[in-house]
């Protein structure tokens, strides 16, 4: 799996997803992250067969939702995110909530459908330490990747630790919150020092933290200045200024469906 890869929520209007594609195509990016919530999974198909690039060279992850779970229909959505997507198979499939008294189920299914070889390779998204462990106690098949959010306002070092001693590859969404650490002093005279923007520094920090990052973005420019992040390298003492940044601050919300379950 890329370390670098393009995300894609929200981006619904017209040629909107596909026109970002064919920019991060070209600007490196490989892999893209998007999910049947999203309500994009078809633009992401067109720009899929649009960008030039083999399916071999790419790296495709897609997310079942939370209705999907409650049904039970996960062989159903799975199926429906394929079509949508014109792939025939998905290098990434991921539970994107863990929703209570369904997630073991459908961790299940998922296995299932990893054994069909129509995906590569399956994950969870949003879980927590707890989670991960009543997984582990109903199945011997360890999640490739657990994507959260994390960025320097929100360092979940004890949930990256206990991932990397799993064996499970954590993968950041969000990684700019949402902006809201880019006007940061610190980051900003870091930004000054190794001549590159705070939105990199961010992304660098999550990278030399081994965490693989999606950040989204609709804009040319941006896009390729995120992925402008594998030429420099942060000094030890500046990443443990930035670690002392965390604020345990959320910039994506709670599903609704969600709202009062504890995360």
């Amino acid at each position: 799996m890329p370390l670098l890869g393009l995300g894609v929520y929200k981006a619904v209007g017209e040629n909107e997803v596909e026109t970002a594609i064919l920019h991060a195509a070209d600007a490196g990016y490989r892999l893209i992250d998007t999910a049947s919530a999203y309500a994009n999974e078809d633009g992401v198909g067109r720009g899929i067969a649009q960008c030039g690039i083999p399916r071999k060279d790419l790296f495709i992850t897609t997310k079942i939702w939370n209705n999907a779970q409650r049904l039970g229909d996960i062989t159903g959505a799975f199926n429906r995110s394929l079509e949508r997507l014109q792939l025939d198979y998905i290098d990434l499939y991921l539970i994107h909530w863990p929703v209570p008294g369904c997630f073991l189920n459908t961790w299940k299914e998922l296995v299932k459908l990893y054994e069909s070889g129509r995906v590569r390779s399956i994950g969870v998204s949003n879980f927590e330490i707890r989670h991960l462990e009543e997984l582990a106690s109903v199945s011997d098949v360890v999640p490739a990747v657990n994507q959260i959010e994390f960025h320097p306002y929100w360092y979940q070092k004890e949930l990256l630790e206990y991932c990397k001693s799993k064996g499970i590859q954590v993968q950041a969404y969000a990684p700019l919150a949402r902006g809201a650490y880019l006007d940061n002093d610190i980051i900003c005279v870091l930004a000054t020092k190794y001549g590159k923007t705070p939105a990199q520094i961010g992304l660098r920090w999550a990278l030399q933290k081994g965490v693989a990052v999606i950040p989204k973005s609709t804009n040319p420019q941006r896009i390729v200045s995120n992925g402008d992040i594998f030429d420099f390298e942060i000094e030890e003492e500046d990443m443990a200024y930035i670690d002392q940044l965390n604020q345990n601050f959320r910039s994506a919300g709670i599903p609704e469906d969600l709202q009062g379950t504890a995360f």
